[in-house]
């Protein structure tokens, strides 16, 4: 047959009308069809309730050019596949040579589900069922057919919305997470809408229109072992996710991958560290900020990119978000909290300095350590002792060659004031021949330990040596050999079980009792660690330690220095589970277990005191965090603070790194501006390694000894108001390191700003963090603000300015914000003598004369005081020619004995000429007013703390 030429054939003009209205008619019918198949057959029809879904076409997506390079996100990740494989699995290939911008990618409009029936109403919101879309290529296999949305209204500022498999039992992290509401809030701050096909889900601001999320972008995928979402974000401002090192605190859009995934691992750029953080905070453009926090245990990366936009990816669990709307960025920290658990407040002796070294080498050496701290009158709250205390490396045991008589000397410090505190790591040695080790013997008997499938303790090694070693110690310098020869076979402890909860506590108290008096624990090696890769027999050849999908964590394999990802964990009595889901849980869960095990060692309902390694969130409840094994280098001690200030995001207030450093020899310069800085760490703790020189403050000479002592006197100085701020995050989940942005929010400078930062919102901490600097480029936000050692004011203009100040190399610069008052307390060489010396006041007034602040106050060791009651609290407020406290929780004995004695009043704007106290004039001897610098000072008041004042200048 001929093949017509349609361009030949011309219609006539009857029939090109004919055409044209045929073409309208067919167009009003098919429209109308549709416009009534809309109505009748979308999943809200018959709701009363106006739909939260935009139905588009139902056509599957095609293929075009690549995207522009901001938009792509990668498509088999970590694959680095051919064009002809990309293609393969329906997504384009696009070289580049921009670092980091994938070649293969998802096409715009990819998915590989949409919606299927009706949208279920409930109580507490909504779900809806997601169907995978037939035809679309599988990136790693095992992809779920049928997945559901749960999306519950909690509260008018947080949302919870999972993406779970209703055919299977997946695993869920067992973190006690607020429950189901019986009823949604009435007026949430946040909408939620959808796409039907392919899916996609937005959440919006609804008071701004300010879309915090939208998952149109990139791909949802949701198979066995690789679950991985996307969205765009409402700005470049992100702040969190851990833990690692971030050379900045806001994170670098520019195509960075994070793993997580607890892993014994220093510091190191790039790097996936101790524990696992899947929390971020974003600034949006108008500076109103939410949080987003993944409940997800797996081993995970998120991938950052400017569009602005992330992908999560994890190989396990399910998607479990929680989303929190702030609206400020320390709303968003208090909400998390409510969430996942306030911090705990530690015990006021836990504020005070602290001293460690790993191995010391004997007691006598720790004795002369301890001593030379007395000699100079160097504060000292806490000595530690390290694993060199113990026999071979074994918990619950002391060296009788190294130090015979620990624990006598721990009781004659602690009547010195100072505490105690040892380490614990969880591995258990397995390989004793001279009798009996009871740790592991008991273990055994109890079941306490993870095993394999079989039911076999699975062992690995960490830092128990074998008995009988030539001479008593490794004669192995090579670290390989070392292990191989020397370490012993080590048994994990699975911390979830009751078992396992009762066997520790048992030994921990029996230790206390029976050899050394310690006050607290110190946990660490929890990821768990192990010196073998999965244990000593390997971990054979299973899906869990060999993924399809590895997340960018560091090792090449999963089990890279831990246990393998299939020994068996414990969740419930019913539910058994794996590694491979409870891995990064397992300092978690060995934290409560040790915080109960200390308290019931030390009695007396004390608050006792534990500090972890690995963490996850929740942690904080339980226990401090310090920042890991840094190095002596003046990058690690800035570093320091961007740490800081990531936990005071994942609810850590009680944080800090090891001043000084921990590895390598540290200088007598770096150490010194280090213990100028770690003096404002909330766990304030000077430790270094083995075979290092040693750092304690009085190894460099009396001059330093002197400058440090200076330093903490400070600190001891302002130990009131930092508990009070503990208090405060305990109570109401508020930060206690904080950036500047927190208080400053609208002044975007502040929002790049990690060399400073602030005690609450009223004490600005600006260390010199360069080698040689004598002098500081500071950042002053808006004011006023004083010099903390004259209470001169730094801007009389009150407007935000960089500020170069001389920083000699026995400062420190602290400013303290006007309008802020901070309780003080004559310090002393420990807390258990400060605590009795009189108060003070730093009254910072503002541009209108105003300030307030407030004091709480316990016995500072009594579990749950705050909850129970049994604490003080008294606000202060100023106004032009007063000053007055309220006692607003009055306590019948806390402070009977105590007096406010000096009240230092900053930025007096009219001369002083009479002063009345309670309404007693006050003799001039008693007060002075520095014209110059419109300070005034006032001294030797006796004023009981038991009841209120009121100061009037005129």
């Amino acid at each position: 047959m001929e093949a017509m030429d349609y361009d030949t054939e011309k219609p006539s003009k009857s029939n090109k009308k004919a055409i044209i209205w045929s073409v309208i008619l067919t167009t009003l019918i098919v429209g109308t069809a549709c416009v009534l198949a809309t109505y009748f057959l979308h999943p809200d029809y018959g709701n009363t309730t106006p739909p939260d879904s935009e139905p588009v076409s139902k056509e599957p997506p095609t293929q075009g050019p690549p995207l522009e390079e901001i938009y792509r996100v990668e498509c088999l990740p970590g694959q680095f596949p051919s064009e002809e494989q990309c293609l393969a699995k329906g997504c384009l290939y696009g070289e580049t040579t921009v670092e980091g911008v994938p070649w293969c990618h998802f096409p715009e409009n990819y998915g590989a589900y949409r919606m299927v029936g009706s949208r279920e109403d409930r109580p507490w919101g909504f779900q809806v069922r997601l169907q995978r879309i037939e035809g679309v290529p599988s990136q790693f296999g095992g992809d779920i057919d049928s997945v559901i949305l749960a999306v519950e209204y909690q509260t008018t500022n947080r949302l919870h919305f999972k993406f779970y498999d209703p055919g299977n039992q997946r695993f869920e992290v067992p973190l006690s997470m607020p429950g189901t509401p019986e009823s949604q809030p009435s007026n949430p701050n946040y909408e939620v809408r959808m796409t039907e096909n392919p899916f996609s889900l937005r959440i919006i601001r609804k008071a701004t229109g300010t879309v915090l999320w939208d998952t149109s972008f990139g791909a949802f995928t949701f198979a066995d072992q690789f679950l991985s979402i996307s969205t765009k974000l409402p700005s470049s401002n992100v702040y969190g996710f851990g833990e690692h090192e971030h050379s900045s605190f806001r994170h670098d859009l520019n195509w960075r991958t994070w793993g997580m995934f607890s892993r014994d691992q220093p510091p190191s750029d790039g790097a996936n560290l101790y524990g696992v953080h899947p929390f971020y905070m974003s600034l949006e453009e108008d500076t109103k900020a939410h949080g987003v926090f993944l409940l997800n245990s797996n081993a995970q990366e998120v991938s950052l990119q400017p569009t602005p936009a992330l992908t999560y990816r994890t190989i396990g669990g399910v998607l479990d978000f929680y989303m929190f709307l702030g609206p400020t960025p320390e709303n968003v920290v208090q909400q998390y909290t409510e969430a996942i658990g306030r911090p705990y407040l530690p015990p006021y002796w836990a504020l005070g300095f602290q001293l460690c070294k790993y191995d010391y080498g004997d007691l006598d050496t720790v004795k002369e350590v301890v001593a030379s701290m007395r000699q100079y009158d160097i504060p000292h709250d806490i000595q530690y002792g390290d694993i060199d205390y113990m026999l071979r490396q074994l918990d619950f045991t002391v060296n009788p060659d190294t130090y015979d008589g620990l624990g006598e000397f721990v009781k004659q410090i602690k009547e010195e004031g100072t505490r105690y505190i040892i380490i614990l790591d969880p591995a258990i040695a397995a390989n004793e021949t001279t009798g009996s080790y009871p740790p592991y013997d008991e273990g055994v008997r109890d079941n306490v330990f993870l095993t394999k499938s079989n039911g076999d303790i699975m062992f690995g090694k960490v830092w128990p040596d074998y008995p009988d070693l030539p001479g008593g110690t490794c004669p192995y310098e090579e670290w390989e050999e070392a292990v191989e020869n020397c370490r012993a076979y080590a048994a994990m402890p699975d911390f979830r079980k009751p078992a396992t909860r009762e066997w520790w506590t048992r030994h921990i108290v029996d230790f206390h009792d029976n050899q050394v008096e310690f006050d607290g624990i110190w946990i660490d090696m929890n990821e768990p660690a192990s010196f073998v890769h999965g244990s000593v027999n390997g971990c054979g050849d299973n899906k869990y330690d060999n993924p399809a999908f590895k997340p960018r964590i560091w090792g090449p394999v999963l089990a890279d220095k831990t246990m393998c990802m299939n020994a068996i964990s414990y969740v419930t009595d019913s539910q058994p589970d794996l590694q491979y889901n409870m891995h990064s849980l397992y300092g978690w869960s060995q934290t409560l277990p040790s915080l109960e095990a200390a308290r019931e060692a030390v009695g007396d309902k004390k608050r006792s005191f534990v500090v972890t390694r690995s963490t996850y969130p929740g942690s904080g409840r339980y226990a401090g965090h310090w920042l890991g094994d840094n190095t002596s280098r003046w990058r690690d001690m800035g570093m320091s603070i961007i740490g800081m200030m990531d936990f005071s995001l994942f609810g850590m207030s009680y944080t800090g790194a090891d001043i000084c450093g921990f590895f390598q020899d540290t200088t007598e310069a770096l150490c010194r501006r280090w213990h100028q800085l770690g003096a404002f760490y909330p766990y304030s703790r000077n430790h270094n390694t083995i075979n290092v020189a040693p750092q304690h403050p009085a190894v460099f000479g009396e001059d330093f000894a002197l400058e440090v002592a200076d330093v903490l006197r400070i600190r001891y100085r302002l130990l009131p108001f930092l508990y009070t701020l503990m208090a405060e995050a305990h109570i109401v989940g508020s930060t206690v390191v904080r950036p500047l942005m927190h208080e400053f929010t609208s002044d975007s400078v502040t929002w790049d700003l990690d060399r400073q930062f602030l005690w609450g919102p009223s004490l600005m901490v600006s260390p010199v963090l360069d080698e040689g600097h004598v002098e500081l480029n500071m950042y002053v936000p808006k004011g006023p603000w004083y010099d903390y050692y004259t209470g001169a004011m730094v801007n009389r203009n009150v407007e935000q300015t960089w500020v170069t100040v001389p920083t000699p190399e026995d400062t420190i610069n602290l400013h303290v914000r006007g309008g802020y008052i901070i309780p003080t307390q004559q310090p002393a060489n420990s807390t258990m003598w400060s605590r009795s010396k009189p108060f003070g006041l730093i009254v910072a007034l503002d541009s209108v004369d105003y300030a307030s602040g407030n004091l709480f106050w316990d016995d500072g060791e009594t579990v749950s005081t705050y909850e129970n009651e049994e604490y003080y609290m008294v606000e202060f407020n100023a106004e032009k020619g007063s000053l007055r406290s309220t006692i607003t929780h009055p306590h019948d004995t806390l402070v009977n004995d105590l007096v406010l004695d000096d009240i230092h009043i900053w930025g007096v704007s009219d001369n002083i000429n009479t002063v009345i106290l309670n309404g007693v004039t006050l003799e001039e001897s008693k007060w002075d007013f520095d014209t110059t610098k419109r300070v005034f000072t006032l001294s030797d008041l006796n004023q009981p703390m038991k009841t209120d004042f009121i100061l009037t200048w005129t």
